[in-house]
């Protein structure tokens, strides 16, 4: 376990330089400020349209570049003029623009054409592997972030207010949406599965429960077996419990040491505040 973060690697060399593949959100922030903490050198590739204005102004001109969704090409050639040996990709690019308006470049064309099955996986995995060719390593998106997961018990409110048996209803039929990549939450009211979460995500989700009738609804949020945290790490943030407010939900369950809580001291109380009450569990 390397000393600056348990998801790095054992041989991890923080003089190696790290650049942000970064979308928008509170995520990228958090990371980049870790990282300078740790004493890194971080440079930013900025995606078209997606990164939040504010974070870019945070890196010296010379350390930033840009690009679009779709511009495998660009983004390599990027990675080899800021000359870092890690890269971590962070923060939130809106879903439609992964399939409307998407023109690749011949990169990944050439990349797509050659993958039997399309999926989040399969090609950032196909990314990661062209990153290698060049001599930089794709991190776990949760280093630096140690102190932002989950932990097991009570993490806001009382844990009296979620019932034992839809939480274990709950994280079972998680963990199966899980595994059949259907999604990585989902709302039960005692055995009953209220809403499950899909392409719409997290927000949406919740949100539409304000429609549906229930009794003391649970969310629970899982990850699916095998999960690769280089392109992807669940998260939860004070838009989630604003949220989970309008959807009439006042638990939620977050698998300890997998999900991120975004800014957790600020969401921890915020969820007191509203009366909602966070757990995790292992």
């Amino acid at each position: 376990m390397h000393a600056l973060s348990k998801f790095l690697p054992n041989d991890f060399d923080p003089a190696g330089g790290l650049t942000l593949l970064s979308g928008k959100g509170a995520y990228p922030r958090l990371v980049a400020e870790r990282a300078r903490a740790a004493g890194m050198d971080v440079s930013l590739i900025a995606i078209v349209d997606e990164v939040d204005p504010e974070f870019v102004e945070t890196f010296p001109r010379e350390r930033v570049l840009w690009a679009k969704v779709g511009q495998l090409g660009k983004f390599l050639s990027n990675l080899e003029k800021l000359r870092s040996r890690y890269f971590i990709m962070a923060g939130q690019v809106a879903p439609k623009r992964l399939f409307q308006g998407l023109v690749p470049d011949l990169k990944a064309a050439l990349i797509l054409a050659r993958l039997k099955e399309r999926n989040a996986h399969t090609i950032f995995g196909a990314v990661a592997d062209e990153a290698a060719k060049i001599g930089v390593t794709q991190l776990d998106a949760r280093a630096f972030m140690d102190d932002q997961l989950a932990s097991a018990g009570t993490l806001a409110g009382k844990e009296k207010n979620v019932d034992p048996f839809a939480l274990e209803y709950g994280i079972k039929i998680a963990k199966e949406c899980a595994r059949l990549d259907i999604g990585q939450g989902v709302v039960v009211s005692g055995g009953t599965v209220t809403a499950v979460e899909a392409y719409e995500g997290t927000d949406k989700m919740l949100r539409r429960c304000a429609d549906i009738p229930k009794k003391n609804p649970l969310y629970v949020k899982t990850v699916k077996p095998g999960h690769d945290y280089r392109f992807d790490v669940p998260c939860f943030g004070a838009r989630t419990l604003e949220s989970m407010e309008i959807g009439g939900i006042a638990a939620a369950a977050l698998e300890a040491d997998n999900v991120v809580i975004l800014e957790k001291e600020k969401v921890l109380a915020e969820a007191a505040r509203r009366g909602i009450t966070l757990v995790g569990w292992r």
